[in-house]
């Protein structure tokens, strides 16, 4: 059934603050990722053939590959020697493939997790230092029979789409500022269903344009006026999978509803005519009953997010619940002059505070929803807090900034900054938090158990 809860009921305390901390100094106390020492690889004498392609074609030929969104293509070897040295230093410094989180802090067990592994660092720094060597042909994997560009992200796994809501055609111009498109359309559901995933695709051409594109839920009241249920089926930005409802929670799709668009367009230099970004849908069998509901909300950090030129700013928002919660999702967002952002965890019982994300390189250009694994997703009691921080830096040291002599307000557009953190959320009750922390801690003690009886 429809979770039909005010907000004030799911969310007991809500509050934010701000604190007289450089970006500088705040980022003294973060890993420093890109500086870290590089993986050495043991490989006798590291190959194109044999050792590198496998690694491009696993991790990097969906993006660079003709008709695709990659500047260039990788697929052969003669493309990727003349690029070797600029693969090493993206590769080397975690920029590519663009997944920013931090790789040594945090929970890291995260679903559709595109990071290369220290040893696949190691094997094209150690290729491109010896000289792009191409070795023997015949090592070479079979190519890939890549899929078409305009398929869905989630197909894989779960095929096609059952239900595709489409928004109303839009033409974005080849030059112009911020542009919003914000159709009402009809979702044809005779009956409600509960979601499994849940992915945004604008078209090939448009990937280039939407900035981001919200989805919300609306229903028709007794007077026929639409009104928003509160609910967020997904906020899409460049990079994002999309949703994934977790086994035993759940998501209701209500028939006879509708979407509410909200597609923030930013013109790129060509004309993209009649411009369709589509909302697929996964429903679970008409039988499936949830344990437990889930949500997608807007969790905000506030306080003054006025930036003046050459200045950095921090800000934190604090969440808490009167009941025990799951995080599902975490996907921070801001614009050109956000640098860092990090969820806690604080316990009041115990005083204890337990960083669960860190993005400490944070892009605009790639703003992608971490999905845990459900076995480790964040349980947090009642009462306890969801510690938001967030990182800004206005000055030519961020190589993401157009221009540090402008001052900085919150806005929607992009050269404005926005503080705002999606979590996907799974309600609980008691018996259901401490059933979840039953069993991970069952588990812990069989791996702890097992690792004792090694020889």
């Amino acid at each position: 059934m429809i979770d039909t809860r005010p907000r004030s009921s799911r969310s007991v305390s809500s509050g934010a603050s701000a604190r007289a901390l450089t970006l500088a100094s705040a980022l003294a106390l973060l890993p420093a990722t890109a500086f870290a020492q590089v993986p050495q690889t043991e490989v006798a004498e590291v190959t194109f053939s044999k050792h590198v392609a496998p690694i491009l074609q696993q991790s990097c030929q969906v993006c660079h590959r003709p008709g695709s969104i990659g500047p260039m293509s990788l697929l052969s070897y003669a493309d990727a020697r003349r690029w070797s040295d600029r693969i090493k230093t993206k590769v080397a410094g975690r920029e590519m493939p663009p997944y920013q989180y931090d790789p040594d802090i945090g929970i890291q067990a995260l679903k559709y997790d595109p990071r290369l592994s220290d040893a696949d660092i190691a094997t094209i720094v150690a290729w491109a230092d010896a000289g792009a060597v191409e070795g023997d042909p015949a090592d070479l994997p079979p190519p890939v029979d890549w899929p078409d560009p305009s398929q869905w992200k989630l197909a894989e796994q779960f095929g096609e789409p059952d239900l595709v809501v489409s928004a109303k055609p839009f033409t974005v111009p080849a030059v112009g500022s911020d542009l919003w498109w914000e159709p009402l359309v009809e979702i044809p559901l005779e009956n409600a269903r509960y979601l499994r995933a849940i992915e945004v695709k604008p078209s090939v051409k448009g990937r280039e344009v939407v900035h981001h594109a919200n989805t919300s839920l609306y229903l028709q009241g007794a007077d026929g006026e639409m009104i928003s249920h509160g609910g967020r089926f997904t906020e899409y930005a460049a990079g994002k999978l999309g949703e994934i409802i977790p086994e035993g929670a759940g998501r209701l799709l209500p028939a006879d509803s509708f979407v509410r668009w909200s597609v923030h367009y930013y013109p790129m230099g060509e004309v993209v005519e009649d411009e369709v970004t589509e909302l697929g849908f996964w429903f679970h069998p008409e039988d499936y009953e949830p344990d437990y509901v889930q949500d997608l909300a807007n969790y905000r950090l506030e306080g003054d997010l006025t930036i003046e030129p050459h200045g950095t700013a921090m800000i934190q928002g604090f969440h808490s619940f009167d009941h025990p919660v799951r995080i599902d999702s975490f996907q921070p967002h801001g614009h050109l002059r956000l640098r860092a952002a990090a969820l806690e965890i604080y316990y009041p019982e115990t005083g204890r505070r337990e960083v669960m994300s860190m993005i400490s390189n944070w892009s605009t250009w790639w703003q992608h929803s971490h999905l845990y694994e459900e076995d480790v997703a964040p349980l947090v009691p009642a009462g306890g807090v969801i510690m938001l921080t967030f990182w800004y830096d206005n000055t030519a040291d961020n190589p993401n900034n157009p221009d540090p002599e402008q001052w900085v307000y919150r806005g929607s557009r992009t050269t404005d900054e926005m503080s705002h953190a999606w979590i996907a959320v799974t309600h609980l009750d008691q018996a259901g938090y401490e059933r979840l922390q039953a069993e991970r801690d069952g588990t812990a003690a069989a791996a702890t158990e097992g690792g004792d009886q090694q020889p």
